[in-house]
């Protein structure tokens, strides 16, 4: 099971913690949709902004996300692999 979620009205003067939770729902702009995992706390947070966004249960999976390292942990082990072919 997924929980469909689109971002059907504006957030513009929308309190912070509601700004923290549309952002961490992963919805940027107006219009933006997304696929997520039916999960209590993903339902939580789509009941806290239930009056901006839209959402609906479907059959399938959601994507997977996955984990990626920051910039500069992959630039320096990206500069230590080419230090070691030097070698």
């Amino acid at each position: 099971m997924a929980l469909k979620v689109k971002l059907t009205k504006s957030f513009a003067g929308s309190s912070e913690d509601q700004l923290a939770t549309i952002r961490s729902l992963g919805l940027k702009k107006f219009g933006d949709e997304r696929l997520l995992q039916d999960t209590p706390a993903n339902r939580g947070m789509v009941n806290k902004v239930r009056h901006l966004v839209t959402s609906e249960t479907v059959q399938g999976d959601a994507p997977k996300t996955t984990r990626r390292k920051p910039r500069h942990i992959r630039a320096r082990d990206a500069a230590r692999a080419r230090q070691a072919s030097k070698a």
